[in-house]
């Protein structure tokens, strides 16, 4: 029977073959060892030298971020611009005194701290523009150093930005530099403002998506979790700053989207995943960037409200059952129970005007041609008067003394200087012809023949069925009874012929907010007067969650209501071109003048390479479709998804601001154009095509040479000579950038004062520059 050969025997049949080989057979693979062995060596010297290159550069860049930052950061040792608000929340955090503002507290605790550190007690409120910082003895330098520190930080988170993504020094200098040298955010990042913040954990959350992006192959390790954790984190910061912050969670979420379906594609490259695989996948993305994030912006919500302790300012913006959570509160020691008969003075929550009468009447015919009822004017007026004076009557006429008013009574309103009865009925009002006629009647009228009419319910807010109506504690909602229309007010003033007061009228939508008024005194009641006098209260609590969606409600309302003009607003479509800047300080006797502006250098270059990466892709596309393909893999690849995601966050951070109603600034941009300077730089890279590495290790085409040299290829020399352009494109780019930067420095550290001729030539466009004469 035959055997098979042994391993032995097979082991010996391949030592006799190898000793009838030809001897260069065996010296061959020698030598390629050793080609292999230096490539590889070479390569890693490469590598190491690159990484050495990128570490000084960062150096560089860092060190230049401090001094651009901080240089002469004590001037001036005035307020400036919006530092009258967010110094002002400082002080308030440290002295415990509730306040009320638009943006969530992230920033103004850092600004809080950063004043508890240095020992600052919260004395001075940032009043006016202008005010003395050394006279009031406030330490300013601490606060403004905070904001810098962050912005030095931007430069350098920038700078890693590009390097995590894989790109050359010459691409990274060029982000990183137009940021750097950028006078809008080196001027924002000088004072006491929160877009430093915001800017830092914009880039954040960009760089540690990035660093986790990259771990895809490696799912749920430590370092894994580690960065998705981070991202959410940044996240958090940035909408936990201001709530254009979640315009980094519709970047970030994009990114997530596509790679969560590149997942499901059961054909993909690494393999398919399976369902439950998926699952998990998602359930992490989810955990680490929606719901880390938001328990994250409860925390400094909570922060914020254990540190106000105190009532102040921001108590009118919330309701009484919120106030009285804060000691010192007004309405624990001032509430009064309203009686019938009572005569009371009615406030607007929202515009702070009174509810008032005179004897005037509405004109016959108002400017559009519409007819009135030529009846008693109801006005908002703004300061307290006896025209404000209303007696609260009982509907059913009842004369007996003593009664508290209660929630959802149905009342009369007598006006005490005229002596009439406030009424509603269905005439258009002044300015809105979908909203009831506010006027007063003869009490003859209002007992007889229009008595529904001048029926109204207390309705207050969050009530309880027969809880009793107070003075300051009683938010309510006056609601006429026939017609169920609710008394609003708004700041637009009428006409000459109501001496240019507000308009009162009846508006059908009753939910809003904005039809809430507060029944501010009892002008009628004696000071000695038994109802005045109350024992002292202690201060009550509220479940955290309830008062946390209250003051959402109230952030979200308000904010939406900034849509009154600034003289220094602008659009969305002129902050890409810097068509024109905000006014921050100005000194008359030295001619200084801070101006809010960017470097236009930058900015202009910036926005060109935004159209331009568009133009690419488009042309890159219609190539496509017609069969040619001008771009290797690598390129492509790096082309759609880095640079497409630096062109998303760009996109994502710029377009929303179309649809908002309320006051913009050129400050909103900052994060988009951030984003801008990692589009510029990315270009760079794609055209100079500097990456060595999109290419096999080229090889001799001499198919003969076995010995350790090689020729220098074509593609080399190319990428020799692409590596020179790159720099040579940097130098030019940050060369000009610097040079716009220098020239706008005046208006950007407020010093030295400028002469006319010389504040002329900085009036590049709509910039409207002080000292111009």
């Amino acid at each position: 029977m035959a055997r098979s050969p042994t391993p032995q025997g097979s082991l010996r049949q391949r030592n006799v073959a190898s000793k009838q080989a030809p001897v260069e057979s065996a010296f061959v693979p020698e030598v390629e060892l050793d080609k292999l062995s230096k490539a590889a060596l070479s390569s890693r010297r490469n590598i190491q030298r690159g990484e050495l290159e990128h570490k000084l550069a960062l150096t560089l860049v860092t060190i230049l971020g401090f001094v651009t930052r901080f240089w002469g950061i004590s001037h001036p040792d005035e307020v400036v611009f919006d530092e009258v608000h967010f110094g002002k929340f400082a002080s308030y955090y440290l002295q415990r005194t509730y306040f009320f503002d638009v943006h969530p507290p992230f920033a103004k605790l850092l600004f809080a701290f950063v004043g508890w550190l240095v020992g600052y007690d919260g004395h001075f409120h940032f009043d006016n523009i202008g005010d003395s910082y050394v006279a009031n003895k406030v330490p300013y330098v601490a606060f403004r150093a905070l904001p810098a520190f962050l912005g030095a930080l931007t430069v350098s988170v920038t700078y890693l930005i590009m390097w995590e993504s894989g790109y050359s020094v010459p691409a990274c200098l060029v982000a990183t530099g137009l940021i750097l040298l950028d006078n809008a955010h080196i001027g924002q990042t000088r004072l006491i403002l929160l877009d430093a913040t915001l800017v830092l954990a914009m880039a954040c959350s960009l760089l540690f998506y990035i660093k986790f992006y990259k771990l895809r192959h490696e799912p749920f390790s430590r370092k894994w979790w580690k960065w998705l954790i981070l991202t959410g984190f940044a996240l958090s910061c940035d909408i936990s700053t201001k709530y254009v912050g979640l315009f980094a969670f519709v970047t970030i979420g994009s990114a997530v989207i596509i790679d969560l379906w590149d997942l499901l594609d059961i054909k993909r490259r690494y393999g398919a995943i399976s369902m439950p695989e998926f699952g998990k996948h998602f359930a992490a993305r989810a955990f680490g960037l929606i719901i880390l994030p938001f328990l994250f912006y409860l925390f400094w919500f909570q922060v914020h409200f254990s540190v106000l302790t105190r009532s102040g300012p921001g108590d009118d913006f919330m309701t009484p059952e919120f106030q009285e959570t804060l000691s010192d509160n007004v309405m624990l020691a001032s509430a009064v129970d309203i009686q019938y008969y009572d005569t009371i003075t009615i406030r607007h929550k929202e515009t702070k005007a009174y509810l008032h009468s005179h004897t005037d009447t509405y004109p016959l015919r108002y400017d559009d041609g519409r007819i009135s009822s030529q009846g008693q004017q109801v006005t908002g007026y703004p300061h307290n008067d006896t025209n404000n004076y209303w007696q609260i009557l009982p509907a059913d006429n009842d004369q007996k003394l003593g009664r508290n008013v209660k929630n959802q009574d149905l009342v009369r309103l007598r006006h005490i200087v005229t002596d009439k009865i406030l009424l509603s009925h269905d005439v258009a009002s002044p300015y809105y012809p979908t909203n009831q006629e506010f006027t007063c009647v003869t009490p003859e009228e209002a007992f007889g023949e229009r008595q529904n009419d001048t029926l109204f319910e207390i309705r207050i807010e969050g009530g309880k069925t027969g809880q009793d109506f107070k003075t300051v504690a009683s938010h309510f909602k006056l609601i006429h009874f026939p017609s169920k229309v609710a008394m609003w007010t708004h700041t637009t003033p009428l006409p000459e012929w109501a001496y240019r007061q507000q308009e009162i009228n009846g508006n059908k939508q009753i939910t809003p907010s904005s039809n809430v008024w507060i029944a501010e005194d009892i002008p009628s009641l004696p000071e000695d007067d038994a109802r005045r006098h109350k024992e002292q209260r202690k201060v009550k609590s509220l479940p955290f969650l309830r008062k946390w969606f209250e003051l959402q409600r109230s952030m979200f309302y308000h904010n939406n209501k900034l849509t009154s003009s600034h003289p220094y607003s602008s659009q969305p479509y002129h902050w890409p071109f810097l068509l024109r800047g905000v006014s921050f300080w100005t000194q008359n006797d030295t001619r200084q003048q801070i101006y809010f502006v960017g470097n236009p250098i930058g900015w202009w270059l910036a926005s060109s390479l935004l159209a331009v990466f568009a133009g690419i892709i488009g042309a890159d596309q219609v190539s496509l479709r017609r069969g040619i393909d001008a771009l290797d893999h690598r390129t492509r690849s790096r082309l759609y998804n880095s640079t497409g995601f630096f062109f998303l966050a760009w996109a994502t951070h710029y377009f929303p601001f179309f649809l908002m109603g309320r006051q913009l600034f050129l400050h909103h941009y900052l994060p988009a154009h951030l984003a801008s300077c990692l589009v510029t730089g990315s270009l760079v890279e794609f055209i100079f095509n500097t990456d060595p590495a999109d290419e096999e290790p080229s090889r001799s085409k001499n198919p003969k040479a076995t010995g350790p040299r090689r020729h220098i290829t074509a593609r080399e020399r190319f990428a020799g000579k692409s590596m020179a352009g790159a720099w040579i494109a940097c130098f030019v780019i940050l060369a000009a950038a610097a040079a716009s930067w220098y020239f706008f420095l005046p208006l950007t550290y407020g010093y030295p004062g400028l002469s006319v001729e010389e504040v002329l030539r900085r009036k590049w466009l709509g910039y409207d520059l002080h000292f111009a004469k």
